[in-house]
């Protein structure tokens, strides 16, 4: 490993303490990032989390005494019965906190889950679209104001502490998993390890291929995740870099599909750079669905 490599430990409040985040520490871990979801204890109680908001806080704290100096948090947003005031209650806190990076996501309820039915019974809902839109377009005016600068979609940081990890995937770079169900991307091939630990571990022992479900993608797959990906960051994609990588023009393959977007203010294009406008971000499944 190279001598500054990051190396991040995903974890909850609740399952921290101040002597293992300490051992963590000095096991080499240097990068933490707590699925914190709510600083609001009714909203963490509707999603079941075993954490309340003063654990979450108690975290952070413990994770700066044990010497981490790369913390990030989950928040999620647009929760049932959830206000635009009160989503903004917990990027105050948050903010309040200084955290070195924040991961904000928008809640999606798929129709089988468990919370599904709960909001069902006890007639929850969530907020209109536009009351989603403007959770999400004043968090990232106020965490802008406070110094994080946002460099995806759902992600900002304070200079400097952009996760390396995940710009990996939205940057078009390759990746190796180890361990059960790890996913790999590696010279146009992409592979996940089998999930199952004990068949996991019965395939080292036997020095067999731990990698199933290979998939070996055509450059056309592969430039149509690199603009999925790519777009999804603030600074978007360099189509002249593309077009040296695939062979593709891809201004001129999908001009008269994207022409509209940009018209809108939803989509820029200067020089060989596309991005994505704040608003366009609020919007990105509608511009990506034309590269599938």
């Amino acid at each position: 490993l190279a001598a500054d490599a990051e190396i991040t430990l995903e974890a909850n409040p609740e399952t921290v303490s101040a002597a293992r985040l300490a051992a963590f520490r000095a096991a080499g871990i240097n990068r933490l990032s707590f699925g914190v979801q709510s600083f609001r204890d009714e909203e963490l109680k509707r999603l079941t989390r075993l954490h309340g908001a003063g654990r979450a806080r108690a975290a952070l704290a413990e994770a700066r005494e044990a010497g981490y100096r790369d913390v990030s948090l989950d928040l999620m947003m647009w929760l049932p019965g959830q206000s635009v005031a009160e989503w903004l209650e917990s990027i105050d806190e948050a903010i309040a906190l200084a955290p070195d990076h924040l991961s904000l996501y928008l809640l999606e309820v798929y129709p089988n889950a468990p919370l599904k039915e709960e909001m069902a019974r006890a007639r929850w809902s969530q907020a209109p679209d536009d009351e989603a839109a403007a959770m999400y377009v004043e968090a990232m005016e106020r965490l802008e104001a406070a110094g994080y600068q946002q460099y995806e979609i759902s992600n900002v940081a304070k200079p400097g502490h952009r996760s390396r990890h995940n710009l990996k995937y939205w940057t078009d770079g390759e990746w190796v998993g180890f361990g059960c169900g790890a996913h790999s991307t590696r010279e146009g091939v992409r592979w996940k390890n089998v999930a199952a630990t004990a068949d996991y571990i019965e395939r080292v022992a036997a020095r067999a291929p731990t990698a199933i479900d290979v998939l070996r993608l055509s450059d056309a797959e592969r430039l149509g995740d690199a603009l999925l990906t790519g777009l999804r960051l603030s600074d978007g994609v360099d189509l002249a870099a593309l077009h040296h990588r695939y062979g593709v023009d891809v201004w001129q393959r999908y001009e008269r599909e994207l022409e509209p977007f940009v018209q809108e203010d939803l989509l820029r294009l200067d020089g060989s750079r596309l991005w994505l406008t704040r608003r366009g971000m609020l919007l990105a499944h509608e511009i990506m669905v034309v590269f599938v």
